[in-house]
């Protein structure tokens, strides 16, 4: 199967941790990204046997360019990820090609997307732990953060929550990552990338 396999679905996963304190962190921005396409395909995430939640439906217009989609959050912790995408890729019988992890990424300034197909894990847990079970074949949406502030540990910056300066912009900053999620099921990588990697 292949990316062209039309009738292959596409599983788009936020990365994040469960647990309402870690709702506002920046390490939490997959999820919130899930949380507003999940919005827009008129779903609601539910529980599933693979440590996830899960929201089935399509995204595109309608016709030859309209995706089924399958959008999860592992309600495994970050560094477990790995677990739960290979439980519902095997669910729900898609392509590691089709896969698309949504992540904060520290080395992007604030803000900034990258999308791009394959590659390492720049040290980013939930990363490790899905190319470690599937490859790094698959997608990866990069939300940038940016760097902690002067000595700030990276641990303890990615768990706390947006500034609010940042939190100023995040929800157009989150609008973006899911219009470019989208433009990368619909439309292919390339043309994602000439639109948002900016």
């Amino acid at each position: 199967m292949t990316t062209d396999d039309a009738n292959a679905p596409w599983l788009i996963v936020g990365l994040g941790n469960p647990g309402p304190e870690y709702t506002a962190n920046r390490h939490n921005v997959g999820f919130m990204v899930a949380d507003l396409l999940a919005e827009r395909m008129g779903g609601r995430f539910k529980a599933h046997k693979a440590r996830a939640q899960v929201v089935e439906g399509r995204i595109g217009p309608p016709g030859p360019l309209n995706r089924r989609v399958v959008l999860a959050k592992p309600m495994s912790y970050m560094n477990l990820s790995g677990g739960p995408v290979t439980a519902l890729r095997d669910f729900y019988k898609v392509p590691v090609a089709n896969i698309v992890a949504m992540h904060d990424e520290l080395d992007i300034d604030y803000g900034v997307l990258r999308l791009k197909l394959g590659g390492g894990d720049n040290g980013h847990n939930g990363l490790k732990s899905i190319t470690k079970s599937l490859g790094a074949d698959y997608h990866r949406v990069r939300f940038g953060i940016g760097r902690p502030p002067g000595r700030m540990q990276v641990a303890d910056f990615v768990l706390k929550d947006f500034s609010s300066t940042e939190r100023k912009e995040l929800g157009y900053f989150v609008d973006r990552a899911a219009d470019a999620a989208e433009a990368l099921v619909i439309e292919g990588l390339e043309r994602a990338q000439s639109t948002y990697n900016s």
